[in-house]
């Protein structure tokens, strides 16, 4: 009779067991399916992305080991030739200090201005939507098109900024054409187009700023000068130190305005190592040697990067 109860006791353990392993593998099926899912959305990206992106970039690395030219000719492996060559070029060299001497002139006040114009619209100045639109809307434009209208206005004869400067007695200036001013003049330039993109960035982290902290030290006497430093610079940090990433990298990328405005003139000065890289493949024919220009410029971004990481996460833990 005992061993008929156990039976009958033990017996709903066998369905039991087999409902869980049923469950357990319809879970791991949908978790297949999910995945599978996953893997069919992604799979256009990924493919135009090794297509388009890897592809080319290892293409690059293959051709900095050859001496390949535009005609096809000089295709064979030359190990670090390139490399060697380029490290000794001097026009190399020159191109790279015009981009890092225009780097350092546009960050800062890129940086600055952009603050300085985001705490002003922050404060409650009327229009706010004209001020944010007048900011932001060079942003917008085609580089084509900001160049046209910048060739105009630095036009040693007919240009506007001459014209302003007669009126003072001031003599005209060759702003493109005097290797002493040419630079300024792309980095003024670039300022006014680029400026709005960081002017959004630190007005949206402003706007997010608690207003009760600003109460709070009020309260116990703060002024503005002290708010400013004591509450809305710390708190803007993180959005600082993106813009300053985004900023250096956008820099040493520098293109198409110093190409449109000066071709890299007067004399090299305004040339950037992106130009070089442009000039050395496809007005010099020599892709190999570009390519190792290329890849070495590649690899002074990333210790860039880098550095900013290490120094981002420094602050951040302090």
């Amino acid at each position: 009779m005992s061993s008929d109860l156990s039976t009958a006791v033990d017996t709903p353990a066998a369905p039991a067991q087999q409902t869980d392993s049923q469950g357990a593998q319809g879970k791991a099926r949908a978790r297949r399916g999910e995945t599978l899912t996953g893997w069919a959305f992604a799979a256009p990206f990924a493919l135009l992305f090794g297509l388009f992106l890897v592809v080319p970039a290892l293409y690059g690395l293959y051709l900095s080991f050859t001496g390949e030219t535009l005609t096809g000719a000089g295709s064979e492996l030359i190990g670090l030739t390139n490399y060697a060559e380029a490290l000794r070029d001097p026009d190399m060299w020159r191109s790279l200090g015009n981009t890092l001497w225009f780097t350092v002139l546009s960050t800062v006040p890129l940086v600055v201005l952009s603050l300085a114009f985001a705490l002003l619209v922050n404060l409650g100045l009327p229009g706010r939507w004209l001020w944010r639109l007048s900011f932001f809307l060079p942003y917008l434009l085609a580089s084509t098109v900001v160049v046209m209208f910048w060739s105009w206005m630095y036009n040693p004869t007919l240009g506007l900024i001459n014209g302003v400067l007669e009126t003072f007695g001031a003599g005209p200036v060759a702003w493109l054409q005097d290797p002493k001013v040419a630079m300024i003049s792309v980095v003024v330039t670039t300022l006014w187009w680029t400026i709005g993109f960081n002017f959004l960035l630190y007005l949206a982290a402003l706007q997010n700023i608690p207003e009760q902290q600003f109460e709070a030290a009020a309260i116990d006497g703060a002024g503005k000068w002290r708010q400013l430093f004591s509450i809305v610079i710390p708190q803007l940090h993180p959005t600082t130190a993106l813009i300053l990433v985004l900023q250096i990298l956008a820099s040493l990328k520098v293109f198409d305005q110093i190409y449109m405005l000066t071709n890299g003139g007067p004399a090299g000065t305004t040339r950037s190592i992106v130009q070089y890289i442009y000039e050395s493949g496809f007005t010099g024919y020599r892709f190999g040697y570009s390519s190792a220009i290329s890849y070495l410029f590649f690899a002074l971004i990333v210790l860039v990067s880098l550095a900013q990481y290490k120094l981002i996460n420094r602050r951040s833990a302090a």
